[in-house]
């Protein structure tokens, strides 16, 4: 509509502009059409300020397309280079200098993190290939990525395999292979699963996977060690070029503390690495009964399930109560394992709550689903009601609370299948999943057994069936040694943290690298149970040599925090305390830092990830020594092109000063014009 406007100021404008010309030629005025012209120009712009207040601007822009150098810093890569990282940063900035006529260039370094400077100093410790590029992908979103060159070896020992990693990145990406593509003689233990926790007197398995390239012949032991005491080797003959396995060891824990187990494979003849012919792990066994309270809404099998599973246990001791024997008071126990409670007949979910006790909730018939939800602050996890049905778990292969039997995952394909009184089990982020419904993926996981670590870490089973999965495993293994272990190392993931101290510091985890901050947090409790951190609270951290360091709680919410930044590696005590209310209260532990030269693990470039790669993001892979030849693939590449952008603006007449000049000039030129003709 807005073009009326312009017409009638058109209009108007014009039939000023014939009135003043009538006038000035009756006046002799020398050259009346100028003056005229002048009067509609100022009529006209005048009018535009009253029907026209504001004019729509479109503008293009050109977007010129942002070409991405991913460059690996880490230390691999300078091994990877030889004498060559002067020769290959040079042909590196000669590329991207030619790029940078026709196209934006950004140049990013990466390893653990990403950098944006020092691009050829090969300093970090880690690799993280699925970071880099996820955080192109969030950086670039709304930009022209016209093309991503990544220059890396390949060798990835953080985050995700970039091959399967799911990203929105349209871009064609063109990899700079770093590093011989032939292969090496390696022998390595890849990677090690043990337990952070066990209880003492108990025997727990660590098991490591052995992974050898062209070690054909290799005929030796893997050992494992405490100290300088050898305590087990399992013989290993390689009998192909490529050839994995993992080797198990049985370990007896008889004494309380951190107990620090070096696995070692002997060195292949002619084999160049070494450093990763060795894994340190380190296991805490504590010394503690933990007292286990089972309530349950009605009898049921599972009760003796789970006792027959927790017996011979000797850190256990477990008791059972009914509907009408539950304690009035739960401060007595560790870990309380709740079947079909909260319960329609039995509402003692505020007192579940109010305990602060670690739980593992058991869904069954009897289960009260509205009273589960008001738990939400405790569970971490809402469900959503249903009438009883069977739902079948298959065990989540991506589960890493603790370890498991290796044949788990045939064992578990044969179990029967649950009754579970809900169709959906919402987890939170960050929970640990140790069984899924069958049919979900690792992107759309169904819980089915979960566990949660928190201040007061739960544990969550959508169903009652288990003394069922105990007959079937002994009906098809002749024991029911999986599905027991199951149970048992819930209950030590949920007992593990559990203390009945007021005054209590924690580590996340107790082995950390050399590469990364140890952090602490803490908490005080006052005679309510209620968090409290009014007092001030100090650390004191010891190592093997006696040396000792102070620090200083932070406060943080309710509770205490301190990060202690990164320590050299070797075994460590520490102590913390506080005064509250006239009485002193203490809390210790230890805590190991192990160097692990991440990036010595594995030598040599993956190629076979590299063209993955380069295929999946439809660019293309070089060598490094032939970098400058990306630069006739983008330039050639009509996907990478500059875009348009069109904008359109809304510029209020009002706002701008030398629309008013304008104006201004044209009314006194009129006006000069006339007068001087006149006075002719």
């Amino acid at each position: 509509m807005q073009w009326i406007f312009w017409i009638i100021a058109i209009l108007l404008a014009a039939g000023a502009g014939y009135w003043v010309y009538r006038a000035d030629k009756k006046r002799a005025v020398p050259y009346p059409w100028i003056t005229s012209l002048l009067r509609s120009l100022v009529v006209f712009f005048t009018l535009l300020l009253i029907l026209v207040p504001t004019i729509t601007v479109t503008k293009n822009v050109i977007e010129k397309p942002v070409v991405l150098l991913l460059q690996d810093n880490s230390q691999s890569i300078a091994n990877a280079l030889g004498g060559d990282t002067q020769n290959y940063r040079k042909n590196t900035e000669a590329l991207t200098d030619r790029l940078a006529a026709q196209y934006k260039v950004v140049k990013w370094a990466f390893g653990s993190t990403v950098q944006t400077d020092s691009l050829f100093n090969y300093h970090q410790a880690a690799t993280d290939i699925s970071a880099a590029l996820a955080r192109a992908q969030e950086y670039f979103g709304l930009q022209n990525l016209g093309a991503v060159i990544l220059a890396t070896d390949g060798r990835y020992n953080q985050g995700l395999n970039p091959v399967f990693q799911q990203l929105s990145l349209h871009s064609p990406m063109y990899v700079a292979a770093i590093g011989d593509s032939a292969q090496q003689k390696d022998l390595r233990l890849a990677r090690v699963y043990a337990n952070k926790t066990v209880n003492i007197n108990s025997s727990f398995e660590i098991r490591a996977d052995l992974v050898a390239e062209l070690c054909k012949g290799f005929n030796n032991s893997v050992t494992i060690k405490e100290g300088e005491g050898m305590l087990s080797s399992v013989p290993v003959v390689i009998s192909a070029d490529k050839y994995d396995r993992a080797v198990s060891f049985t370990v007896k824990a008889a004494k309380a503390g951190l107990h620090h187990y070096i696995i070692s494979v002997p060195e292949a003849e002619g084999e160049k690495n070494i450093t990763n012919n060795r894994k340190d792990v380190f296991v805490e066994v504590i010394n503690q009964k933990k007292k286990i309270l089972v309530i349950s809404a009605a009898p049921h099998p599972d009760i003796n399930a789970i006792k027959e599973s927790l017996s011979g246990q000797e850190t256990y001791n477990v008791s059972v109560a009914g509907p009408g024997t539950v304690p009035a008071s739960l401060n007595d126990y560790n870990v309380i394992i709740a079947h079909g409670m909260p319960s329609f007949r039995n509402k003692i979910g505020a007192q579940l709550l109010a305990a602060k006790k670690p739980i593992w909730f058991i869904l069954s018939s009897q289960s009260d689903m509205t009273a589960m939800n008001q738990l939400e602050p405790l569970t971490h996890t809402t469900f959503s009601p249903s009438v009883p049905h069977d739902v079948q778990g298959v065990y989540n292969p991506a589960f890493n609370a603790f370890i498991l039997p290796q044949n788990i995952q045939s064992v578990t394909d044969k179990m029967p299948p649950l009754t579970t009184p809900v169709s959906a089990m919402n987890a939170a982020p960050g929970a640990n999943i140790l069984f899924m419904q069958k049919g979900s993926s690792a992107a759309t996981m169904m819980p089915v057994w979960v566990l949660q670590q928190s201040s007061v870490p739960t544990a969550v089973l959508m169903g009652e069936g288990l003394w069922r999965w105990r007959l079937y495993e002994f009906k098809n293994f002749n024991d029911h040694s999986v599905i027991d272990e199951c149970i048992r190392q819930t209950i030590a993931f949920l007992s593990a943290s559990n203390t009945d101290k007021p005054f209590n510091a924690v580590l996340p985890k107790y082995v950390w690298s050399d590469q990364e901050p140890v952090s602490l947090s803490a908490y005080l409790l006052n005679a309510n149970n209620e968090q409290v951190n009014t007092p001030d609270a100090q650390l004191t951290i010891t190592d093997s040599a006696g040396r000792k360091q102070n620090f200083s709680f932070e406060r943080s919410g309710t509770a205490y925090s301190l990060n202690i930044g990164i320590w050299a590696g070797g075994t460590y005590t520490w102590n913390a305390s506080t005064t509250y209310n006239e009485k002193k209260y203490t809390a210790s532990g230890t805590f190991a830092v192990e160097s692990m030269p991440l990036e010595l693990m594995e030598s040599g470039a993956d190629y076979p990830l590299l063209y993955s790669l380069a295929k999946k993001y439809n660019g293309g892979l070089v060598p490094a020594k032939n970098v400058s030849a990306l630069y006739d693939s983008i330039t050639h590449n009509d996907h990478v092109k500059p875009l348009i952008q069109t904008n359109t603006e809304t510029v209020p007449l009002v706002d701008r000063k030398w629309y008013f000049f304008l104006i201004l000039i044209i009314a006194t030129a009129e006006w000069l014009l006339r007068k001087y003709w006149l006075a002719m």
